[in-house]
């Protein structure tokens, strides 16, 4: 019988993501991509406690590609970029070029696999994402995932892989499926002719829209120019690296990643983040940056703080909200005691609130996207780039099934856009899952530095 949950589940993967254009955001992204060393592509490990049946989970896949349409879909962009790529069905969808698996003789020959995985770019004409199911790893299985920024950031990812996962390991023999619905075709030329015209449209209210603004910065202009200038501060702020940057962390090429994994009891994570007054968010930094710490101090490197890259939450200060933005603080890398070290985070994290400019990228890839390609790159190169790039994702909260196969972890590495290290911490059940990706070229000694995240992940459990 099948749980009402599930049932739940799969109707919103039904409806997930069914927008039929590109964000300005990730329009952004997908142009000026230049992949890998600025790329928009997240890869996801899970792991299963079984080698599931082929048939059978081949058979998944297709029901999941049909249920989520998007899967089946391709990115148009326009001749000329007059309007946002939009989202078209693929005639030629093949479940075979996008699905396959492999054995290997351990965990760490998956890792390895998923990083060279990682690295190659997609076919941009075709649905952006492709999976591996890797066998031989013990008695259990590794799934692969990777999937472009376009299809969906890693917290979509996580969610749209916690949707289409079953609450049961028997086979589920009604499963819903999708309502037919005409196909979805899109033109290059006809975009970009459309696009010209909703702008020709739009051109009279957008001029009296400026007069309005302008009226009323003559009518206060001291006003309109210290708004102005406070705004400019803020983006001043937020594009300067708050900590220079570690000489033990570079220099960086981004053409070599290296996967790792760990993972810890959730519960002593969080009461350890409840004693210093944060959230699962800041321990998650506090954990990298104590690891870096631990791995600055075997190559006798006395280096204080790194700038960070974090996720902070547009809708309140607790970071409870659904909206975020990403920023940089300066990291403490001179703080011992993990209470203590995710204190200092929060209070980094919550200087954030006051910035005017957070959604300052947000608000200009409108702009931007109307501009060749190369523009929206060279400005996205332009900005700081941290050391490291930390974030959390809630994942499945109960035990879930793929095709009969328990996942036992779920471990999400994300890009190295600039930065030495990415490192993503997803919340299983009741275990949190950290996935890291490192850029080779800028670690000396990657088995020192995984070594002391290791140790790291394991002091946070200890310390109550």
């Amino acid at each position: 019988m099948t749980s009402s949950e599930d049932l739940r589940r799969w109707g919103d993967a039904a409806t997930w993501s069914t927008g039929s254009e590109l964000t300005p955001m990730q329009t952004l992204l997908w142009r000026a991509e230049r992949h890998p060393v600025q790329s928009s592509t997240s890869t996801v490990v899970v792991d299963l406690d079984r080698a599931p049946d082929w048939e059978r989970f081949v058979a998944a896949t297709e029901w999941g590609t049909r249920l989520v349409r998007r899967l089946r879909q391709r990115v148009v962009d326009p001749v000329v970029p007059t309007a946002p790529p939009t989202w078209a069905d693929d005639p030629t969808f093949d479940l075979g070029y996008h699905l396959r698996r492999e054995r290997v003789a351990d965990r760490d020959e998956v890792l390895a696999h998923a990083a060279q995985i990682a690295l190659r770019p997609f076919d941009r004409s075709r649905p952006l994402w492709e999976a591996v199911l890797f066998e031989g790893v013990g008695e259990g299985a590794a799934y692969v995932l990777k999937i472009h920024h376009a299809l969906a950031d890693p917290l979509g990812t996580v969610q749209l892989l916690s949707m289409l996962q079953s609450g049961k390991r028997s086979h589920t023999p009604r499963k819903p499926i999708a309502d037919d619905a005409a196909a979805v075709a899109a033109d290059p030329v006809q975009l970009a002719v459309a696009g010209l015209q909703a702008d020709l449209a739009a051109l009279p209210e957008a001029a009296a829209t400026t007069l309005r603004n302008l009226g009323h910065a003559a009518a206060r202009p001291q006003s309109a120019a210290f708004s102005a200038l406070r705004y400019a501060a803020s983006v001043r702020r937020l594009v300067t690296r708050t900590a220079p940057a570690s000489p033990e962390l570079g220099p960086r090429t981004g053409r070599s990643w290296t996967f790792s994994t760990f993972d810890a009891p959730l519960e002593p994570i969080r009461e350890v983040a409840r004693l210093g007054g944060g959230t699962l968010d800041d321990a998650a930094v506090a954990i990298v940056l104590g690891g870096l710490q631990r791995y600055h101090a075997r190559r006798d490197s006395p280096v204080l703080e790194i700038p960070v890259g974090v996720r902070v939450s547009l809708d309140r200060a607790d970071d409870l909200g659904n909206r975020f933005a990403g920023a940089i603080v300066s990291g403490p890398l001179s703080i011992d005691d993990p209470v203590d070290r995710v204190a200092a985070v929060r209070g980094e994290v919550l200087s954030l609130h006051t910035e005017r400019a957070l959604t300052v990228l947000d608000a200009a890839a409108p702009v931007v996207n109307r501009l060749p390609s190369f523009v929206g790159a060279s400005a996205l190169r332009s900005a700081a780039v941290p050391d490291a790039f930390v974030l959390t994702l809630p994942g499945p909260p109960r035990r879930r099934f793929m095709a009969g196969a328990a996942v036992r972890g779920m471990y999400v590495l994300g890009p190295l856009p600039g930065a030495a290290l990415t490192a993503c911490l997803v919340t299983v059940a009741d275990t949190a899952c950290l996935g890291v990706n490192v850029d080779a070229s800028a670690v000396a000694d990657l088995a020192a530095l995984e070594e002391c995240l290791a140790e790291e992940v394991a002091a946070f459990t200890t310390t109550t």
